[in-house]
């Protein structure tokens, strides 16, 4: 059953980065405009990161394994179509498609996991998880430079998607055997006004990160940036409506509001930024700069990405201490890595050493926060944090390529040195690396009390802080439903389980926030308002 979707999840993470060495001979061979080339590359993207939540969700509602197997069989074909396309416009609607193949199926992997496997068993499910994630980038690096090279039948880049064909058809039959039958998920809906303004708001947000910086930074981009954040804020509006009418939304926003949550999720765009960064400012420089070849360029990131693969099974094995500790002192080794770049060791040698080091810490990291985010998270939660981290890992691995793309250029043609550009961009890595230590610290510190979300209060529901640690809440069907109650939502509860429809059933009467009054702990010197 692992194996089948780790496989899903590594076609869709190859497919981001093989094409990016197949460029040049798609212009040669189909005389594709710049825009094209562009879309060809972006299109994935933007379709992979504004489908991941919504595939999670599809997942809950009409079942893991067909869901997954209609991405596998959609990202299959959709390759075939990729392989075969004669024109630019051909093959950009292909890859918009192949994303969003991608996304239905890898927003099942991580839920399967969380909802599959427990103790350690979901540890070393989780390793396993890491490692596929590290290889698929090795491997998607280094076979689209083989096949292109290799020019098999004069067909040039056409084998980078065709490969894809056999491979689905394998992963489609064993997935079809191996994975457990989906349950009766009864009469449930689609949020598709969710589905509408959550697509709205990504898009807004993540094309002008893709786009803004070969154009320019125009307009547009500035615009569309700004326009996300009410999208966002409508999109939450929205989703809490339908939770307090009684329906099933698209996302459960208020887990946002769970402090460790939110920062786990924040910590690990940062992190994610800082990886894609190195790997865009390297390549930069090292071919644009220094004049290497671009062998040597996709070579020598191998050392981090190989490295990172390694982290994920050895923190599978290891104890609860050393795995809260992972993440923080992770990215404090990703900060050294940056550091020794920026302070002058960028010769060859030095610099495989440090991306090791930077590989491991990010790797760790990486792992260290995943764990938490299963660990924390009620087992009904996993389809709302198997979208939103998997989103989180693609918008901000754009998002650092946006901004560190453009802070490294605009060094360049501010000094005129790429040493000095290269260097000072990594010490803004470094310290950002620093600061998602920190984040990474304060997201693994147990929570002092259970906080519970009153419904339609905040942007994203406001947590109360009136229920000591460690009380329970039964779930109860008879509890009444929409405005009259109070949702609650255990945070760090061992054996804490809240139903699927976790805004209905998690409740309890709006009186009780009412009778919890507002009360101060003298030791930590903290408010907790109960109002």
């Amino acid at each position: 059953m692992l194996a089948s979707l780790l496989g899903g999840m590594f076609l869709g993470n190859v497919d981001i980065a093989v094409v990016n060495v197949a460029i040049p001979s798609i212009r040669d061979r189909l005389h594709a405009s710049s825009g094209e080339l562009e879309l060809i590359v972006s299109g994935y993207t933007l379709a992979y990161a504004m489908l991941l939540i919504t595939g999670a969700r599809l997942g809950e509602i009409r079942g893991r394994r067909r869901t997954y197997l209609a991405g596998l069989a959609v990202f299959t074909l959709s390759s075939l179509g990729c392989g075969l396309a004669p024109d630019g416009v051909t093959l950009v609607a292909a890859r918009v498609v192949q994303g969003g193949g991608a996304a239905l199926m890898v927003s099942q992997v991580l839920t399967g996991i969380q909802v599959t496997f427990d103790g350690e068993a979901r540890r070393r499910a989780l390793g396993a998880y890491t490692a596929v994630l590290g290889v698929s980038s090795v491997i998607g690096q280094a076979l689209g430079g083989v096949l292109v090279s290799a020019d098999v039948l004069g067909t040039g880049w056409r084998p980078i998607f065709l490969v894809n064909v056999p491979i689905g058809i394998v992963l489609l039959v064993a997935s079809h055997v191996f994975l457990p039958a989906d349950e009766d998920r009864g009469a449930r809906k689609l949020d598709l006004r969710g589905v509408g303004l959550l697509s709205a708001a990504l898009f807004l947000l993540v094309a002008p990160l893709v786009l803004g910086q070969d154009a320019g930074w125009p307009w547009w981009a500035w615009a569309s940036l700004a326009a996300s954040l009410p999208a966002f804020a409508l999109f939450a509006k929205a989703e809490r409506d339908v939770a307090r009418g009684g329906g099933q939304p698209l996302m459960n926003v208020a887990l946002l509001a769970r402090r460790q949550v939110a920062l786990a999720l924040v910590s690990q765009a940062v992190t994610r930024a800082g990886y894609f960064a190195l790997l865009f400012v390297l390549a930069l420089h090292l071919q644009q700069g220094l004049g290497e070849s671009s062998v040597y360029a996709g070579l020598l990131p191998i050392a981090w990405v190989a490295t990172f693969a390694l982290a994920g099974p050895a923190l599978g094995r290891a104890g609860a201490r050393t795995r809260r500790l992972a993440a923080p002192v992770g990215a404090l080794l990703m900060a050294v890595a940056f550091a020794g770049v920026a302070a002058g060791l960028q010769s060859t040698g030095w610099l495989v050493l440090l991306l090791g080091i930077g590989g491991i810490g990010y790797g760790a990291a990486f792992s260290g926060t995943l764990a938490h985010l299963t660990e924390s998270v009620e087992a009904a939660y996993a389809s709302d944090v198997s979208g939103l981290f998997n989103t989180t890992l693609q918008v901000g691995g754009t998002m650092g390529v946006a901004v560190f793309g453009t802070v490294y250029l605009a060094l360049t043609d501010h000094t005129g040195t790429a040493h000095a550009a290269f260097g000072t961009t990594n010490a803004w890595l470094a310290a950002v690396s620093v600061a998602a230590a920190a984040l990474m610290s304060l997201a693994g510190r147990p929570a002092g009390r259970v906080p519970y979300v009153t419904e339609g209060a905040g942007p994203l529901g406001r947590s109360a802080y009136g229920v000591d640690h460690g009380s329970r809440v039964t779930p109860s069907a008879r509890l009444p439903r929409g405005r009259g109650r109070t949702a609650l939502h255990p945070c760090g509860e061992a054996d804490g389980r809240v139903p699927a429809d976790a805004q209905s059933q998690y409740a309890a009467p709006r009186s009780l926030a009412r009778q919890t009054p507002a009360r101060t702990d003298d030791a930590a010197g903290d408010a907790h308002p109960g109002r």
